[in-house]
């Protein structure tokens, strides 16, 4: 049988034949508890809970470390007729205790921490979680009478990341039937400050708003930050509002430019960050365009047919600088002509001087004789006459 201390365990023996003997239990001492339905120990915790001569059943309450032991149970016939059993007792951890927690801690410093727990048999187990994760410690167990003192220690050099980190210690053992034990603290760091400089606009142009905000960690709070331009002062408290953290510009003008520092300082050091703002003047709107856009074609465009003429595109008269679908074609068109033209004149003017380097002579049998004649009839009636050559009448064009 097994019981947790502090608990209560009934022990109960039965026989199946009993000649009206009485049923006796006795403790690991070999203290006589009950014979029969007789008490024979003055101990409180003890009790009948039923006494026939076929069994003796007890009840042992707030059960306590020393009551674990062989117990026996006894039929006084001749011989003797014996039953033991075992009564294991459990010992309950107590609530886990973490030691070595300073706070605050300093960054960078090296700390251990120790969660121990004792009374527990058997031994209890002990682990470390950080927030909800488990990390693992050096376990260490040492006897004290029949319980057991768990030790689980953990070695840390702390940072601004554990700041706020919850360290808890739980306790497992087979007594802690319902929940574990456990411990949790909460570890406080403190270190320095670190800055930075986040902005409002991407892209600040005059007569804009902007705010920059100086964000600063540090443990302490470093508060308040302190704000500079260009090494000193800021120059317009009207137009440049500090407020905390918060540095507010109403309306951005050139004379802003600069370079802005943020400062923050606590006993453990100071930091700062820098902003250099350049403020963009505002883009002016773009003059109209000197030449119109292109119109699309008006709806009330027709396209007639003429049994004369190709295809003639007829646009409203509404808008004057419209152009007939075939206009850059009509250019086309006589620009080719006056090509053709020009190569005609081109080989006219060559033709000709050809023709004038290359002129002959003209000449007919009719006008032989003419220059012996004293005037034309004679010469032509000479040229007439003469038929002695009629044979070489001939005409020659060069």
């Amino acid at each position: 049988m097994t019981v947790t201390e502090g608990g209560t365990v009934n022990m109960t023996c039965r026989v199946e034949y009993n000649d009206n003997t009485s049923l006796q239990w006795s403790n690991p001492a070999q203290q006589t508890l009950f014979f029969g339905d007789k008490k024979a120990l003055r101990d409180n915790r003890i009790e009948l809970v039923r006494a026939s001569w076929q069994e003796l059943t007890i009840s042992v309450s707030d059960v306590a470390l020393s009551d674990e032991g062989m117990y026996t149970c006894s039929l006084f016939t001749m011989p003797v007729r014996t039953a033991k059993a075992y009564l294991t007792v459990l010992g309950v951890p107590e609530k886990p205790e973490i030691d070595g927690m300073t706070k605050p801690a300093l960054e960078g410093e090296q700390i251990t921490l120790t969660c121990i727990t004792q009374g527990s048999k058997p031994a209890a187990d002990l682990r470390w979680f950080r927030n909800e994760e488990e990390i693992k410690g050096a376990k260490e167990v040492n006897a004290s009478g029949k319980t057991f003192t768990v030790r689980n220690s953990l070695q840390l050099r702390v940072d601004r990341n554990d700041d706020g980190v919850a360290y808890t210690c739980k306790v497992d053992h087979v007594a802690l039937t319902q929940s574990p034990q456990q411990a949790t603290e909460v570890l406080e760091v403190h270190y320095a400050p670190r800055v930075e400089i986040t902005n409002s606009l991407t892209f600040p142009q005059e007569g804009q708003y902007l705010k920059l905000e100086c964000v600063s960690k540090g443990n302490p709070s470093p508060d308040p930050v302190m704000w500079t331009k260009d090494g000193g002062e800021l120059p317009d408290p009207e137009r440049m509002i500090v407020e905390g953290r918060e540095l507010t510009f109403t309306s951005l003008n050139k004379t802003d430019n600069g370079t802005y520092r943020c400062e923050a300082t606590n006993h453990l050091g100071t930091s700062s960050a820098e902003y250099i703002l350049y403020v963009y003047e505002v883009p002016t709107t773009p003059p109209p365009p000197t030449t119109p856009p292109p119109h699309p074609t008006p709806p009330d465009t027709a396209v007639l047919l003429d049994s004369h003429a190709s295809d003639r595109t007829v646009t409203d008269e509404r808008d004057p600088n419209a152009l007939g679908p075939h206009g850059p074609d009509h250019a086309l068109i006589g620009g080719v002509v006056a090509v053709v033209v020009f190569v005609t004149l081109c080989l006219i003017i060559v033709l000709g001087r050809y023709l004038a380097r290359h002129k002959g002579t003209y000449l007919t049998n009719e006008a032989k004789g003419a220059d012996d004649a004293p005037d034309a009839d004679t010469a032509i009636i000479n040229a007439e006459g003469n038929h002695a050559h009629a044979e070489e009448k001939k005409e020659y064009f060069i």
